[in-house]
C-alpha cells in the first residue's frame, strides 16, 4: 500500500470515528497519536532516544491553558503559543543534550525532563498540584464556537492532519533523507561534510515542537493542564506508543497510541494492573512484532 492510500484510510478513518466512538476519546488518541508520530520523528528517523519528551508536551500544555485562561486568548493563538514555546524549549534542552550520544543522550533528557517538572510543581502560574482547570474553549477566531464536542473534533483533526503532513514532509524532504544516512552511519555522514550535531538539533526542536503542538491540543480538548502531562511516566507512555506501533513508519506510533488509550481507558477499573497489562503487551509486541504493529502488516502486505 503507498503513501496515499495510507493518507486517504488515515482520513476516512478520522472522519468516520467520532460516529462510530465517544468523540473526547477519539481527539485523546489524536493528541497523544500525534505526539508519538513527533516522538518517533526523532527516534525512528533521527535515530536518537529521549526520555524526556513530556516535558515539550506538559509546557505547551501548561502555556496554552494558561493564555487561555487567564490572558484571555483564542483558542488559536493560545496552541500557537504553546507549540513556540515547546519548541524554544526543544531547542535548549536539545543544544545541551546533542552533545553526548547513545544512553548519555537518554539520560541527559530525562534529566533536564524532570527540572521542567519540578518548575512546573513549583512555578506560581502552574497551579501545583493542581495543575489548571476549567480552561475555556473559547472562539476559534473569535467566530467558531467549539464548546460542542463536534465542532471541536473537526478542529482537533485538522491539527493533527497538518501535524502529520508536516512530518510527512519532513521526512521525505532532503533534510530528512540527510538524518537518516546519520541514523544509519554517522561517521560516513561526517565524512560527506554533513553537520551531523547541526541535522541533530533541527531534528530535535522539529521533533519538540510537534510534540507541544499535540499538548497544546489536548490542554483545550480536556480543560486541562496537569503534572501528568510533564511526569516522566508521560515520556515513558510514549516511548511505549512508539515501539509498540512501529518506530520508523510514518503513522505507526498512531495504532500504538490507540492500543495505549484505549487500554487506559476501557481497563481503567483494573487501577494499577492497567499498568502491568500495559507491559504484557509491550513484551508480547516487542518479542513477535520487532517493527511493531504497523512494520509487521507492512511485510506481510509485502509478501
Amino acid at each position: 500500500m503507498g503513501d496515499r492510500a495510507l493518507v486517504l484510510l488515515l482520513v476516512a478513518v478520522i472522519v468516520l470515528a467520532p460516529f462510530v466512538a465517544y468523540p473526547i476519546f477519539v481527539m485523546k488518541v489524536l493528541c497523544f497519536g500525534l505526539f508519538a508520530c513527533a516522538f518517533n520523528l526523532l527516534l525512528g528517523y533521527g535515530g536518537l532516544l529521549s526520555f524526556g519528551h513530556a516535558a515539550f508536551f506538559g509546557m505547551a500544555s501548561y502555556v496554552c491553558a494558561y493564555a487561555a485562561k487567564e490572558w484571555g486568548l483564542t483558542p488559536e493563538l493560545a496552541i500557537l503559543g504553546g507549540t513556540v514555546v515547546s519548541g524554544l524549549l526543544g531547542l535548549v534542552i536539545g543544544a545541551l543534550a546533542i552533545r553526548r550520544q547513545g544512553i548519555y543522550f537518554a539520560m541527559i533528557t530525562l534529566a533536564m525532563a524532570q527540572m521542567v517538572y519540578f518548575f512546573s510543581l513549583q512555578a506560581p502560574f502552574t497551579g501545583g498540584e493542581d495543575g489548571i482547570q476549567s480552561v475555556p474553549r473559547g472562539k476559534l477566531f473569535g467566530l467558531i464556537d467549539l464548546s460542542n464536542d463536534m465542532t471541536l473534533y473537526v478542529v482537533v483533526a485538522v491539527i493533527v492532519l497538518a501535524g502529520l503532513f508536516v512530518i510527512h514532509r519532513i521526512v521525505h524532504s532532503p533534510f530528512g533523507q540527510v538524518m537518516k544516512a546519520i541514523r544509519d552511519n554517522e561517521p560516513r555522514a561526517l565524512s560527506l561534510g554533513y553537520d551531523a550535531e547541526r541535522f541533530k538539533l533541527l531534528m530535535f526542536t522539529l521533533s519538540a515542537t510537534l510534540a507541544g503542538l499535540a499538548g497544546a491540543t489536548k490542554a483545550i480538548v480536556f480543560q486541562l493542564a496537569s503534572l501528568t502531562d510533564v511526569h516522566w511516566t508521560m515520556s515513558g507512555e510514549v516511548v511505549l506508543m512508539a515501539l509498540v506501533g512501529g518506530t520508523g513508519t510514518l503513522f505507526g506510533p498512531m495504532l500504538g497510541a490507540l492500543l495505549v488509550v484505549a487500554m487506559e481507558t476501557y481497563l481503567s477499573g483494573l487501577g494499577s494492573w492497567v499498568t502491568v497489562a500495559q507491559g504484557v503487551v509491550f513484551v508480547v509486541c516487542v518479542l513477535a512484532f520487532r517493527e511493531g504493529i504497523a512494520g509487521k502488516v507492512k511485510g506481510l502486505m509485502r509478501r
